[in-house]
């Protein structure tokens, strides 16, 4: 019931999607908004990527930026970005096919930046197949006057992001950089609260391995939990290091201003990081006490088998004795014969069944 509410919770919160799509843009169909700010208030919306560096370079004497959001662009529809920008050619094929590792590589002045999004994906109970994390991928070229974002999958919209760094101008008014950093922040806050979902299904796993009725099914749950939990560590765990050159090094992109907020993400991260490590060891040990409690079940089953087999060797063992048909065997032509036998039968039985449910086999 607590699980449930929880995802009940978790549902009604959840962050507004980004409204905007690409049949709107004048820019094609993979940019999703072109935007330039000066001392970190927006100014009118661009017809061409080309306009919008143009009034950042001239008409603003180096004071502005323009940020542009792409979502799954080909190499068709990159390339006449990658060459206005001079991107360089390694990172744009990095952007365009995506499957990357959580990096940081510099080019020049020019910052490429690969992050995992992750996505927690809500069901009423966890099963042998249930996807729980969803990863997508964001990357980010940060130059002295420019951001590009390039998204790949369904989740990890930044209209959100955008709208809140639109309402702290003097935050933008740092530049780029300061961009990034809320790209970073916002990436490691779905960390955080994936980590805190995650939790609530382990919670959930331990209660039912723990109770009186255990299902023997849950060795696949577990499994497939801890398949899910290694998506979120491939995200979180390369990040360490992009994040804390960001903190300490003295890059020419990002403000020194800015660099003690790359500090607290570093420390966020660090936070995820043992959340996802203590989560793997726990389902370990979620997962042995399980094996055990099977192991424990099994020898049970077979103590109570071995039990009624004795019980049953004795009436076995008397009558394959009188089923032999010899002539001269003892009792055969006694009245009281066969009820005696019968009786001397019931009793050994009896007598070996309250032996062993004394020591716990029955």
């Amino acid at each position: 019931m607590i699980h449930r509410l929880r995802s009940a919770v978790r549902r009604t919160y959840r962050r507004a999607v980004d409204l905007s799509h690409p049949a709107r843009s004048p820019l094609g169909s993979a940019v999703v908004n072109c935007v330039v700010y000066a001392d970190g208030v927006r100014q009118e919306d661009c017809r061409s990527a080309e306009e919008a560096l143009r009034r950042v370079r001239r008409g603003h004497g180096g004071d502005g930026f323009v940020w542009i959001g792409l979502h799954e662009p080909d190499e068709k529809e990159f390339a006449g970005l990658a060459e206005l920008f001079e991107l360089h050619p390694l990172a744009v094929e990095d952007a365009v096919h995506a499957h990357q590792r959580p990096k940081m590589e510099q080019y020049d002045d020019v910052l490429f930046s690969v992050f995992k999004t992750v996505r927690y994906v809500e069901h009423e109970e966890l099963t042998a197949t249930s996807e729980v994390v969803d990863t997508g991928e964001l990357m980010a070229f940060t130059g002295p006057d420019f951001v590009i974002t390039v998204r790949h999958g369904g989740h990890g919209s930044l209209g959100p992001l955008r709208e809140a760094l639109e309402t702290a101008p003097e935050q933008l008014a740092k530049g780029p950089s300061a961009v990034l950093h809320a790209i970073a922040d916002h990436v490691v806050d779905d960390y955080l609260a994936v980590a805190d979902a995650v939790q609530d299904d382990i919670e959930a796993i331990e209660t039912a391995v723990f109770s009186e009725q255990t299902d023997r099914g849950d060795a696949g749950r577990i499994y497939q939990l801890k398949r899910e939990l290694l998506e979120l560590k491939r995200a979180v765990t390369p990040l360490g290091r992009p994040l804390q050159r960001l903190a300490a090094e003295p890059l020419p992109i990002v403000a020194p201003e800015i660099r003690a907020y790359f500090r607290d993400v570093v420390d966020h991260l660090a936070r995820v990081s043992e959340q996802v490590a203590s989560f793997d060891a726990l389902l370990d040990s979620i997962l042995q006490a399980h094996l055990a409690q099977v192991t424990v079940a099994q020898n049970e089953d077979m103590r109570k088998i071995t039990a009624w087999a004795a019980i049953v060797a004795v009436p076995t063992m008397v009558c394959g004795v009188y089923g032999m048909n010899f002539e001269h065997m003892p009792e055969l032509r006694w009245t009281y014969g066969y009820p005696v036998v019968m009786g001397v039968m019931a009793l050994a039985c009896f007598v070996i069944h309250r032996g062993f449910r004394r020591n716990g086999w029955l």
